[in-house]
C-alpha cells in the first residue's frame, strides 16, 4: 500500500482486488495530510483488505482536488473521497456539484472542521467502515465571489482579522506547528492589522463591524462553538459579527474559543441570511475554510444545491 504514497503521477493509480464489491475514488492532498499519511494508508490498508477498489489521485497545485473530482464525476464514479483538510474538501465539493456523486471525507487536516461538525468517524477502522457502508446525509455549502472569481466552501467564510492570520500563515510554520501555528501567527499580527470596519450589506442591509464571519455549521477552528443556529443541511447562512476591534478585542475572543464562549462573548451578534456581500477595498482580508480567498469586495450566497456526504 504505502508504494502509492510516492507517486507523483497526477492521473489515478488503480488497485486492482479481484472480486471487489465497489471502487472508490480518494484525492489526496500530500501537502496537508503530510503530518498525518499514515493515518490514510492504515485507512486504506481495512479498505483492500476487505475487497475494495481504489484510485488514488494525488494533488499537486491549488484547484487541482476540484478538476480530480469533477473528472471523476464525469466518469460516472459514484464516491470521491476528499483524503486533506477542509479546503481539500471544499475543492472536490465544487468539482462534484450538481452531478449526483456522493463526497466521502477522510480527515487529514489541521482543524478539520467539517469532520467535528458532521460527527464523521476520525479513528482509521471507523473511518474505512462508514466510506465503505456509504450511509449519507445532505450538506449545502456557499459560494463566495470576488475580483479574483468564485470559490465554495463547506463550513464558513472569515472576513477581517482572522484571515488577515490566515493570509500571513506560512506552510512551513503550519507544518511544524499544526493548529498552534495559527496561535503563533495571531500573536505576531496583533500590532500589524489595523483593525479598520468592515462594511457588509447583510440580505440588503448596510451593517458594520470588526470581524465577520459567514457560517454554514456550527463550529469553527476545530471543535469550537460558534453559531449553535446553524444547520448544515439547508440554504442560507448563519453571520456572526464581531463589534469590538483592536488587539485586546482579539485576545478576549481569542481566549473565550477554548471555553466555548465566542459566540457569547461581549460585542457578538448573530444574523441569520440569505445573501452577504463585503462592501470595501483590497485591504479587506477573506479567508474560506482556512484557506486565503482574496479581498473585498465579497458577495456570498448559497450553492444551486446540497450534496450528499457520507457519514457513515
Amino acid at each position: 500500500m504505502k508504494d502509492s504514497a510516492d507517486s507523483h503521477a497526477s492521473a489515478p493509480r488503480r488497485i486492482e482486488w479481484p472480486g471487489a464489491p465497489h471502487n472508490m475514488v480518494i484525492v489526496f492532498n500530500p501537502v496537508a495530510g503530510r503530518r498525518r499519511a499514515h493515518l490514510l494508508w492504515r485507512v486504506l490498508d481495512v479498505m483492500v483488505a476487505n475487497g475494495i477498489r481504489i484510485d488514488i489521485a494525488e494533488t499537486h497545485r491549488a484547484g487541482h482536488a476540484e478538476a480530480l473530482a469533477r473528472e471523476a464525476a464525469r466518469r460516472g464514479e459514484t464516491l470521491v473521497v476528499a483524503a486533506g483538510g477542509d479546503g481539500t474538501i471544499a475543492e472536490v465539493a465544487n468539482g462534484l456539484m450538481g452531478s449526483g456523486t456522493r463526497l466521502g471525507v477522510i480527515p487529514l487536516g489541521t482543524a478539520n472542521v467539517l469532520a467535528h461538525e458532521l460527527a464523521l468517524p476520525f479513528a482509521p477502522r471507523a473511518v474505512a467502515a462508514a466510506l465503505a457502508f456509504g450511509r449519507t446525509r445532505p450538506l449545502w455549502p456557499g459560494i463566495v465571489s470576488g475580483p479574483g472569481g468564485s470559490r465554495l466552501f463547506v463550513q464558513m467564510l472569515g472576513v477581517g482579522f482572522d484571515a488577515h492570520v490566515v493570509h500571513r500563515l506560512s506552510l512551513p510554520l503550519k507544518r511544524l506547528f499544526g493548529r498552534g501555528a495559527y496561535v503563533l501567527q495571531t500573536l505576531r499580527e496583533l500590532a500589524r492589522y489595523r483593525f479598520a470596519p468592515i462594511r457588509l450589506r447583510i440580505d440588503g442591509e448596510e451593517m458594520q463591524a470588526a470581524s465577520a464571519i459567514v457560517s454554514k455549521g456550527r463550529l469553527y477552528a476545530g471543535r469550537y462553538m460558534l453559531a449553535p443556529d446553524a444547520v448544515p443541511a439547508q440554504a442560507g447562512f448563519s453571520v456572526v459579527l464581531f463589534d469590538r476591534a483592536g488587539p485586546g478585542a482579539a485576545l478576549m475572543y481569542g481566549a473565550a474559543m477554548p471555553i466555548d464562549m465566542l459566540g457569547r462573548a461581549p460585542g457578538v451578534r448573530h444574523l441569520r441570511a440569505s445573501r452577504v456581500e463585503v462592501i470595501g477595498n483590497d485591504t479587506i482580508p477573506a479567508q474560506a475554510d482556512g484557506d486565503a480567498c482574496g479581498f473585498a469586495p465579497l458577495s456570498v450566497c448559497d450553492a444551486p444545491g446540497p450534496i450528499e456526504v457520507v457519514a457513515g
